[in-house]
């Protein structure tokens, strides 16, 4: 006898205008914008249901949304909030399964319940049951949706948004995409969607009806992977997220691209990520920074160390060659974020190098700092290239 999988997908709609409204409660029932304020050429990075019912949608220009609707309540992005409170989600529903994948501040979560049905109950019971818990302990009002697949469960929830529930049966995959438009397949990008209207094929059922050898002449690459979505075939697992991951961000209370104060910034995030290594005696083997700009668009710039390392000031020193790599813009910066995955074991070697010695020195200067911040505080003691230029005066730090 076959066993089909069990994938719930969660999704909180309008994610961060939803978190914003939920902070702020006087806002529920008025069009509200999450988008950077004064910037002149800002885009709609969300917008809540009574936005979009008056025609605004994410990727409009900020001024073409004042002009369809007078009376928005502009919001600025807050991504360390929206951070937050994914991974209050995250916890109720690792309290489920531990089988959890989750999105990166978008409200949207995989969650893989095969074989919990003893434990829990029926699957279409647990999802309800997770979905009354964000409601009690968060306040947020998810959609979800059962299927035995991911991209089935995905358009499920996108059929009932922005509220509601869907069960897709095993077996019933065929029947329930058959009449549903094309872009409502995750996997379809828009020049897919363009070659095929030109064709004038709308629905699912449309394409499925043609064959391998015909998709290959419109789409040499691609036709293969049409053709396995367009008829719900997915064996994608739900992928957990990583708890081997030590990540430290910061969101700056007013967007800047002041080199100094981004160095500063950068410097306070190596010496967390530091701070954590060396409290699990690991050692970073690569670092990444994400930098979210005021517009909403985001950059990364990723880099594997030569010498896995908890030494903050090798880490400062390749978080410095990442901004300047994830930089290529001109445009205010108002989130960071750096994080080491994957980290290894710290490993104690004889000292054959002065190179060798000098960090060696160095890590037990940090060790101290890190006994002072345990008995005094975090902020009792720091490195002078974490503060801004016009407090060093004239503090040489060896960084």
């Amino acid at each position: 006898m076959r066993r089909y999988r069990s994938i719930i997908h969660l999704n909180v709609a309008d994610f961060a205008a939803s978190v914003e409204i939920l902070l702020s409660p006087g806002l529920k029932g008025y069009p509200v914008v999450i988008a950077p304020v004064g910037t002149p050429r800002a885009v709609v990075y969300d917008m809540n249901d009574t936005a979009f019912n008056q025609g605004i949608c994410k990727g409009m220009p900020l001024s073409r949304a004042r002009q369809r609707c007078r009376d928005i309540t502009i919001l600025p992005p807050r991504f360390n909030r929206y951070e937050r409170v994914m991974t209050a989600i995250c916890h109720q529903a690792l309290a489920l399964t531990p089988v959890v994948e989750s999105g990166i501040r978008d409200g949207h979560f995989f969650l893989d319940i095969t074989g919990t049905s003893r434990l829990h109950g029926p699957p279409a019971d647990v999802a309800l049951q997770l979905k009354n818990r964000i409601h009690k302990h968060i306040g947020l009002d998810p959609i979800w949706s059962l299927a035995a697949g991911k991209l089935v469960a995905k358009v499920a929830t996108r059929l009932v948004k922005p509220r509601g529930e869907y069960i897709v049966k095993p077996g019933d995959e065929a029947d329930f995409l058959a009449p549903l438009p094309l872009h409502l397949i995750p996997g379809l990008g828009h020049d897919d969607l363009q070659k095929l209207s030109a064709f004038n094929l709308t629905t699912i059922s449309q394409v499925r009806a043609l064959t391998l050898d015909q998709l290959y002449i419109p789409f040499p690459r691609r036709a293969k992977t049409i053709h396995d979505l367009v008829r719900g075939m997915d064996t994608d697992p739900v992928v957990p997220d990583r708890t081997d991951t030590i990540r430290t961000d910061h969101e700056c209370s007013t967007d800047t691209n002041d080199a100094g104060l981004l160095q500063n910034i950068v410097c306070t995030l190596s010496g967390k990520i530091g701070a954590r290594l060396r409290h699990r005696a690991l050692a970073a083997g690569n670092l990444c920074l994400d930098l979210s700009y005021t517009d909403g668009i985001q950059s990364r710039a990723c880099r594997t160390m030569q010498t896995p390392t908890a030494n903050d000031m090798v880490l400062y020193k390749t978080a410095i060659r990442l901004l300047n790599q994830a930089q290529t813009r001109r445009v205010g910066i108002r989130h960071l974020a750096l994080t080491c995955r994957k980290p290894v074991p710290a490993i104690t070697q004889l000292l054959l190098f002065e190179e060798s010695a000098r960090e060696q020195k160095q890590l037990t200067v940090l060790t101290a700092m890190d006994s002072i911040r345990k008995r005094f505080g975090s902020g009792a003691v720091q490195a002078a290239s974490a503060l801004h230029p016009a407090c060093r005066h004239a503090v040489n730090h060896p960084l």
